[in-house]
């Protein structure tokens, strides 16, 4: 297997020259990505947070791993539900939150890391949000440098933007590019796995 770095700059320069990938779920069998999608996790306030199957970082170690990538060399991966949690919001509501199991978060980190190698290039360099080493500073800088001129905004927010999502767009658009079905299948699964509330089923629909 290559190491991480390697299949992370293959992917990089893919999506820079606008290459369609294949083969990309075999990557999922790879040790050195889930090592890395590890140390990008283990120090998250949810890393001790249980998921409906108790599961933890704290039980992490390198069985783990190959439990998972031999699950995924043989499409037997499947997804917990999350375990539904909610936070208060400052308007006095309460926003959902999913808490996975641990090997969830770390095969979505795993996901995550292959997805953004390949988009991030791609992405247009006025784009701020959920990105890496980008955010509000880096916003607000680039604001101050190149809109001076500018005397005000327009702030927008669209509601229950990512409960509303339809799963097929999203994998309609990932499949313009990304030509694996295997790949694009445990995508779909991960975004249907459902949410346990009071303990009780509830589906992903979008």
């Amino acid at each position: 297997m290559q190491n991480a770095e390697t299949v992370l700059n293959v992917l990089r320069e893919r999506g820079r020259r606008g290459l369609p990938l294949s083969g990309l779920y075999r990557q999922l069998f790879n040790p050195a990505l889930y090592q890395v999608a590890y140390g990008r996790i283990y120090s998250n306030k949810g890393a001790m947070t249980p998921g409906v199957d108790g599961e933890t970082a704290d039980g992490m170690h390198l069985g783990v791993i190959d439990r998972i990538a031999d699950a995924m060399r043989h499409e037997r991966y499947r997804f917990k539900p999350a375990r539904r949690w909610y936070i208060p919001k400052r308007n006095g509501k309460r926003r959902p939150l999913g808490l996975p199991s641990w090997s969830d978060k770390l095969v979505g980190e795993v996901i995550r890391l292959l997805l953004e190698a390949y988009y991030e290039p791609r992405f247009s360099d006025l784009s701020h949000g959920f990105r890496s080493r980008r955010g509000c500073h880096t916003a607000l800088s680039e604001v101050g440098r190149t809109w001076r001129g500018t005397a005000w905004f327009i702030e927008g927010d669209i509601a229950d933007c990512f409960g509303s999502l339809d799963h097929e767009v999203m994998i309609g658009i990932l499949g313009e590019n990304i030509h694996d079905n295997r790949f694009l299948r445990l995508l779909r699964q991960m975004l249907q796995a459902g949410y346990l509330e009071d303990w009780r089923f509830n589906a992903t629909l979008s």
